[in-house]
């Protein structure tokens, strides 16, 4: 056994790792190559929450890049536009993206973070009981076709990302004469349904196929705390 072995097997007692930063071995240093390499100047950031992803775009991945993010949730919306104040190429919005222009009642989770506009379904609240529903709220919903030609312009080099808990088809429905302009969309999937009526990972890759896009990266995301089982996936798309 290496020396270097030996030391990684001492830090995993603590739950740590020791790992080289390359795209081969780590997400971050991944998407941070993938980004450079399709000159990414805009971000739309959909299921923001309280600003995780862009600031893990700005201080990790290193990305200076205009970021627009959208979120619908009150106190999760007050969090992000408090993260973004200082950031001049910031820019957040208030409102849900869906495939209709419009209002709705979204389910608030106890973490938040799993907030949606669809039921959640018992296999996802028996893996993460913190994530049950504990109120509901009135939300705006809006199409990324009704503003997407207020936030890009035509040279526009823009990336996706879409966290929305089962509602990330419904995301594409509203997007679908602005996808022709998106290089690239990194989406939250699911291997076995957790929400009602959410489409899961093989048909969202199909459908994405059939919409030009072919996948390029899969990350591991939300798993079973009991069994290793991993329930939901982030998987990077770009256009062909």
């Amino acid at each position: 056994m290496s020396l270097r072995h030996t030391a990684r097997k001492l830090l995993w007692n603590f739950g740590l790792d020791l790992c080289k930063f390359e795209p081969e071995l780590h997400p971050i240093a991944r998407r941070r190559m993938f980004l450079t390499s399709l000159g990414t100047d805009l971000v739309l950031d959909v299921g923001a929450n309280a600003g995780q992803f862009a600031q893990q775009l700005r201080v990790d991945t290193e990305y200076r890049g205009r970021i627009v993010s959208f979120e619908p949730l009150k106190s999760a919306f007050e969090l992000l536009a408090a993260s973004a104040d200082a950031d001049p190429l910031w820019e957040v919005n208030h409102c849900a993206l869906g495939g209709e222009d419009g209002s709705g009642e979204i389910n608030v989770a106890g973490n938040s973070f799993s907030s949606s506009l669809l039921d959640m379904l018992p296999r996802h609240e028996e893996s993460a009981p913190q994530s049950k529903y504990v109120g509901r709220e009135s939300i705006t919903i809006k199409r990324l076709d009704s503003v997407f030609e207020d936030i890009a312009d035509a040279n526009s080099r823009v990336y996706l990302k879409i966290d929305t808990q089962g509602f990330e088809d419904r995301v594409i429905s509203g997007a679908e004469n602005s996808l022709a302009r998106i290089d690239a969309i990194q989406m939250e999937l699911s291997l076995e349904p957790l929400y009602a009526g959410e489409v899961t990972f093989t048909d969202m890759c199909s459908r994405l196929r059939g919409l030009g896009y072919q996948l390029v990266s899969v990350e591991s995301g939300f798993m079973d705390p009991k069994t290793g089982q991993v329930l939901q996936v982030d998987g990077v798309f770009q256009r062909r």
